[in-house]
């Protein structure tokens, strides 16, 4: 339980001293997965904790990268391993990767990650009030939409093109001269009750709507007499400072510059400060909130929480960016002397790459660029001033940023909330356009030791631990169009470092580490105390005493005590139900999922950290075994109807009518009713497949719909509701007119008689 390593076996080899085979320009495969392996919570959780990595999708990535992490750390490991199956796996989910041509490690990482992550995702239900929710699940519940028109605190180019892709929530730039923040008044939001609260909010609103009723007066006298230059709202640039976000409403009156305004101009003002930058406030009731976990998610998730005031009127709105790593620009001579100059704190704006410019202007100056970065590509970076620090990268991302619209500018500026266990780092270093790609070959250096995050905590964030150790760096050695990717890995059985350059595996010296041209960095949060108590908990299991009960423990929440600096609570409800029994679904691999310690060792671990619930038996729940049963029945039912109505849909010869309906939704439904999913889909939602036109709902041009029955829509209707209906009738085939002249003739000689 606490061995000091971190939970590596004595049993498991001493060095992870595997190499992977090179099977077609795959080093940079091979170096991301080293990278990994030498992360100590995700393997330890993958060698201890195997019996979770349990999927039905296909081609199970999880199950290969156990059986990976097995062959690399048994004691009677190989020289070298083929990644074969884990390879073929992911080309089969992600074609990028498919070929033989060169590819980026960081999107391998960002793919991989991804895949473990829904393969091994678990739903987390809670149940909380509105008005008593944190800060965290507060702003992630509704997103603002400055996420899309002002977003700088993204984790863009991974090698510059895999951004939409990402795990660390990349965002589009596309959109800077939109309207900053407009959002539909329908979903504004709480960002928190000790920031806004409903006085102050109907104060400030109705101060504006006085500020906005004498303003129009004004104007309406001032066109009425002459033609005269009012004060320019937009003028205003009081950005605030750095350390303190305020997010209450301003009550000094904004600055001015002179230019004209309109009453149209003041309404668009006074809507945007009025309904989007002022959350309204939401009665206070009990929902159910939906999250998924994953041990990639506890491992490599972090939180940044982002401001964006707007320079018109003051006003701060606040939102949470979840992240998985952090892409960092590396700072230009320009921008070091910016970040190191006291006079130039408070001005600072990061720019795209914060790096020189990369956005030449006409043939010749492009020609030029791309001149000087080929140069500086070749030369080494010393050459060319002042060495770049790891935390220079981290104040030009953490700077803030100008936000240009139409009609009125902002600022956004980061901080971090929460810190991840495992701090993923890149460097971009990476450009592509056009019709170039370019490296920038500076030399970054960072270090081994002691990374201190404190400058770039924010205000309220729970952090406690906020400095990180190195614990594998990732190189590229090349050019932008070629080049080999290597891994310097520190073991952590022993604290040596070793380069994986394929199959190849070397010890080399910590000053080899430190010059290396490092392309992605992983850190470790370091804790002493953590250490400590491991110890002090290894140490108890040598004392023989006698103990009446035994208590059961989750095996993943263990992993976390042997390999986290902070594992938190205890939590054993990856076993259990909320009645307190055994999940049915999981009764059948229970021993994969607890572990049974002595009275004395429980004892310390509740005292020290809490959480729980304390088990002593096992037993499956009743009441969601009814449950269970229930829900079983239910998609049997409906899964049997809906062939029945679709095989009569198929059969029949003419249709006068029939129903379109989102795959999107259908999907969603396929997956409850065929056991993927545990929970049922919402109301069917067809608003992305249907358009209004003269107030008629018709099907969209290319939407991703299906065709069912009106017998099948309406038993689907019955049961989950929504809509809207969308109805399409066949074209009806011409009729020749003499014959239907002459069936008429025969119907009327019919009724006659």
């Amino acid at each position: 339980i606490g061995n000091e390593t971190g939970g590596l076996k004595p049993t498991q080899s001493t060095n992870c001293l595997t190499g992977l085979k090179n099977i077609g320009n795959t080093c940079y495969m091979n170096a991301a997965l080293q990278a990994l392996s030498n992360c100590p919570p995700l393997t330890q959780f993958f060698l201890d904790c195997g019996g979770l990595a349990r999927t039905d999708k296909k081609p199970a990535i999880c199950k290969s990268y156990l059986k990976l992490m097995t062959d690399l750390w048994h004691k009677s490991r190989p020289g070298s391993v083929v990644p074969t199956n884990l390879f073929q796996g992911i080309k089969t989910l992600n074609p990028t990767f498919r070929g033989y041509s060169q590819q980026d490690a960081q999107e391998f990482l960002r793919c991989l990650m991804d895949l473990l992550h829904e393969e091994l995702k678990e739903p987390v239900m809670e149940i909380e009030d509105t008005h008593s929710t944190s800060i965290e699940e507060s702003m992630e519940e509704d997103k603002s939409q400055s996420d899309i028109d002002f977003q700088s605190c993204e984790s863009c180019d991974s090698s510059d093109k895999a951004e939409n892709e990402s795990g660390s929530r990349p965002f589009s730039e596309d959109h800077a001269e939109a309207t900053m923040l407009i959002q539909d008044v329908e979903n504004h939001f709480l960002t928190t009750k000790d920031w806004q609260k409903e006085k102050t909010l109907c104060n400030n609103k109705t101060l504006l709507l006085e500020k906005f009723s004498c303003a129009v007066i004004q104007i309406s006298v001032a066109d009425y007499i002459s033609d005269v230059h009012m004060t320019d709202l937009s003028g205003l640039q009081s950005p605030p400072s750095n350390e303190g976000v305020n997010t209450r409403l301003s009550t000094s009156p904004p600055k001015s510059a002179e230019s004209k305004v309109t009453l149209r101009t003041l309404f668009n003002h006074f809507y945007f400060c009025l309904f989007i930058l002022v959350p309204t406030v939401s009665s206070p009731k009990k929902k159910k909130h939906k999250k998924y976990k994953s041990v990639i998610s506890d491992i490599f998730d972090g939180t940044i929480i982002s401001s964006v005031q707007c320079l018109t009127c003051d006003r701060v709105s606040v939102t949470l960016e979840t992240f998985q790593d952090l892409s960092l620009p590396i700072p230009g001579k320009e921008d070091l002397a910016k970040l190191h100059s006291a006079s130039h704190q408070t001005s600072l704006v990061k720019a795209g790459s914060c790096g020189e410019a990369y956005a030449p202007q006409g043939w010749i100056a492009f020609f030029v660029e791309y001149f000087k970065r080929f140069v500086v590509s070749c030369v080494p970076s010393w050459f060319w001033g002042p060495i770049v620090t790891l935390q220079d990268c981290l104040a030009a991302f953490f700077a803030r940023d100008e936000l240009k619209g139409k009609l009125r500018n902002g600022v956004k500026f980061c901080k971090v909330q929460n810190f991840p266990e495992i701090l993923c780092i890149h460097l971009k270093r990476f450009r592509h356009e056009l019709m170039f790609s370019t490296k920038i070959g500076t030399h970054v250096s960072f270090p081994l030791e002691g990374l201190d995050l404190q400058p770039f905590v924010a205000k309220d964030s729970p952090a406690q631990i906020v400095t990180y150790d190195l614990l594998s760096v990732i190189c590229h050695h090349g050019t932008a169009s070629s080049g080999h990717y290597i891994a310097y890995c520190r073991n952590n059985l022993n604290n040596l470092w070793y380069e994986f350059d394929d199959q190849s595996v070397t010890e080399v010296p910590e000053s080899t580490v430190q010059n290396a041209e490092a392309y992605v960095l992983f850190y470790r949060k370091s804790n002493e105390e953590a250490r400590r108590e491991r110890q002090r908990v290894s140490s108890l299991l040598t004392v023989m005493e006698a103990s009446l009960l035994q208590f059961y423990i989750s095996r993943q929440w263990l992993n976390k005590f042997k390999t986290f600096a902070e594992p938190g609570p205890i939590s054993n409800n990856d076993f259990l139900c909320i009645h307190g029994g055994v999940l049915p679904h999981k009764a059948g691999f229970i021993e994969d999922l607890v572990v049974m310690l002595p009275q004395n060792i429980w004892d310390t671990l509740y005292s020290r950290y809490g959480g729980g619930p304390a088990v002593n038996h096992l037993y499956v729940c009743h009441t969601c075994q009814i449950e269970a049963e229930k829900t079983e029945k239910r998609r049997k039912t409906e899964l049997e109807m809906f062939i029945r109505l679709n095989r009569a849909f198929q059969e029949e010869e003419s249709l006068s009518i029939f129903y379109c309906i989102s795959m999107q939704w259908f999907r969603e439904w396929e997956g409850f009713v065929k056991g993927k999913d545990s929970d049922p889909p919402g109301p069917i939602d067809n608003t992305k497949i249907a358009v209004t036109k003269c107030s008629n709902v018709i099907l969209k041009q290319g939407a991703d719909s299906g065709q069912i029955s009106e017998e099948t829509w309406n038993f689907l209707h019955s049961i989950y509701g929504g809509g809207p209906e969308i109805m399409l009738r066949p074209p009806v085939a011409p009729v020749d007119l003499d014959v239907l002249q002459t069936e008429d003739k025969i119907e009327l000689e019919t009724r006659s008689l």
